[in-house]
């Protein structure tokens, strides 16, 4: 997807581009933000669609889909007392937090490689969905800019339509 094509910009510019790095998928997930999601093929895309409707209502006025959940609600997540360092300056994988919080340590990432100073992304506690709105110590320190701005933004706002609360690290 692209609004001018490799022989346009070839005749412009003199650079040689190829579809996919002037507007293939991988472009659209790292750089621009359209999409939110990349597939290898037909059959992952549509196990992404099926999971990513799992955590949705059918329409904004429904709740959320509940599921029968096996752990324990009230549990002591002794490893949560390693993840951060000692040292300040040293990042953390804020993804381990994330998911040992949540319901059977799963966690759906929903704009993964777009912005990654943000975390944005579906999981369940006590069954219940979730959206999980979190920095990244890992890239730019967590620092907000405006793509991840943007990204958190869209993504609490997906969130707010269907009703689905949201809990922030």
């Amino acid at each position: 997807m692209f609004i001018t094509g490799p022989q346009v910009i070839k005749t412009v510019s003199g650079e040689q581009v190829d579809h996919e790095s002037l507007g293939g998928a991988l472009r659209h997930n790292t750089t621009s933000g359209v999409a939110n999601f990349m597939a290898n093929n037909d059959s992952d895309a549509l196990d992404m669609v099926r999971e990513l409707f799992s955590f949705l209502p059918s329409n904004y006025r429904d709740k959320p889909p509940q599921v029968s959940c096996d752990d324990d609600p009230e549990r002591i997540e002794m490893k949560l007392r390693d993840v951060i360092p000692g040292n300040p300056k040293k990042p953390y994988n804020m993804k381990d937090i994330i998911k040992t919080v949540l319901d059977n340590n799963y966690f759906f990432e929903v704009h993964k490689r777009y912005a990654q100073n943000m975390i944005t992304g579906f999981g369940r506690l006590a069954g219940m969905p979730v959206g999980v709105v979190a920095n990244n110590p890992r890239f730019l320190a967590g620092c907000l800019d405006i793509d991840a701005s943007m990204k958190c933004a869209r993504f609490v706002r997906t969130c707010d339509a269907f009703n689905i609360p949201l809990v922030t690290f």
